[in-house]
């Protein structure tokens, strides 16, 4: 029997990406965050003997980078000739074979014009990338980074990797849209860093952190390698050093469309010259951070940015404040709070972070360790990548006779 064109479809999408069977089960695991396909289960839908359901297909297009609805309408046309081969299995063998061959030659001869079809070939080796499917590798760069919010790096980690791979592979065939895939595939890689960093693999990170300034030269795209130096920042050896790439950031971000990134830039700016001693500069580089989300929309500007939110912003003016230990600290925690409302949202984690640090160092010892334990609470329920690091600042500020609270926030960011 002929395989059936959605199965040889599968096969082709798997031998793209080079990988195994083994290997594509566990892409499509990874996509998913569950274990629930096994090698044997990928074989099964490129024989034909079953058809992914319409879940699974949302991963398996995630794992490979394709759009979904060509699979979801392709699986459709699947199950429809499953059911048509069932119904014609006990009928005269002549007319089975009669209904086979005229079957076959139609499909044969409609295959360039079928949805599967179009795909099969803009997969196939040598091909261009078609411009839907380059869209969904975008898009799916920039869930990731919204998906950071919410999740931890762990269970974060194989899904950006994965994604990268699917990046990687359409590179050589990307066309006219090369450059819009280099950079896709330098913020999935500056995120993959961060994440990789999170986890204590910082060697791994700074790896990825190259790898995005690389994309950056390659598409002459200087905002990437802000990303990159923003990130990379965190860890860098000395204040000093750190305030340099955030000096560099900021540069790199100048201009129409860059607000949001100018104020994360500018923000973390203010945060290391506070840590390190400079007032002034640290209250310049705020002010201007401030000024500039005013004209931003972190919704619509590069995809990375959509993390800095108006909760972010938050917690970079009280994370200044509190180093500072400046009067405005109260009103802008209070403005914070009525901010993060009664429901905490996914970025909340961070706000409640950056506030008990900032009102612990300011003074305000009983509020701030009130707002510990509400950030212990939330960490928990709502994991992220800025949590360990806040759980290290809160529990080294916090006063002897919360030992027990201290002790909880180390074992959490270990």
């Amino acid at each position: 029997m002929a395989a059936d064109p959605f199965a040889e479809l599968l096969r082709q999408l798997r031998r793209n990406a080079d990988r195994s069977q083994d290997e594509q089960a566990d892409a499509i695991n990874a996509a998913s965050g569950r274990a629930t396909v096994t090698r044997r289960e990928v074989s099964r839908y490129e024989n034909g003997e079953n058809v992914p359901t319409n879940h699974t297909l949302g991963h398996i297009a995630v794992a490979c980078g394709v759009p979904l609805e060509p699979l979801l309408r392709e699986a459709k046309a699947a199950r429809v000739r499953r059911r048509k081969r069932d119904e014609v299995e006990g009928e005269d063998l002549d007319d089975v074979k009669r209904r086979t061959l005229l079957g076959g030659a139609a499909v044969g001869a409609a295959a360039a014009a079928e949805p599967w079809g179009r795909l099969a070939n803009a997969l196939s080796k040598g091909a261009r990338i078609d411009p839907e499917s380059a869209g969904v590798l975008i898009e799916h760069a920039a869930r990731l980074h919204v998906d950071e919010l919410s999740e931890s790096a762990r269970s974060l980690q194989n899904r950006v990797e994965s994604h990268l791979d699917a990046i990687t592979a359409a590179l050589p065939r990307a066309g006219t849209h090369e450059r819009a895939l280099t950079i896709a595939a330098g913020e999935t890689a500056a995120l993959a860093g961060w994440l990789a960093w999170d986890l204590g693999e910082h060697d791994k990170a700074a790896a990825y952190y190259g790898v995005t300034s690389e994309c950056a030269k390659k598409a002459g795209h200087p905002p990437l390698r802000a990303l990159a130096l923003g990130y990379a920042s965190y860890g860098a050896a000395t204040a000093t050093k750190a305030l340099e790439m955030l000096s560099q950031a900021a540069q790199d971000v100048r201009g129409r469309g860059n607000a949001t990134a100018a104020a994360w830039a500018l923000g973390r700016y203010a945060e290391e010259a506070a840590q390190s001693g400079d007032d002034a500069g640290a209250l310049r580089a705020l002010e201007q951070a401030r000024f500039a989300y005013d004209f931003a929309d972190h919704t619509s500007e590069q995809a990375w940015v959509r993390f800095v939110t108006p909760y972010r912003m938050d917690s970079l003016t009280l994370s200044v404040y509190g180093e500072l230990k400046r009067q405005e600290l109260t009103v802008t925690a209070d403005s914070a709070v009525e901010r993060l409302g009664k429901e905490l949202p996914d970025s909340g984690v961070v706000v409640l972070g950056d506030l008990a640090s900032a009102l612990l160092r300011g003074g305000d010892v009983d509020r701030g360790v009130y707002v510990a334990h509400q950030f212990a609470a939330a960490a928990e329920s709502k994991p992220n990548t800025m949590g360990r690091q806040r759980a290290q600042s809160i529990a080294a500020w916090l006063p002897d006779t919360e030992h027990e609270l201290a002790g909880h926030l180390l074992a959490f960011a270990s």
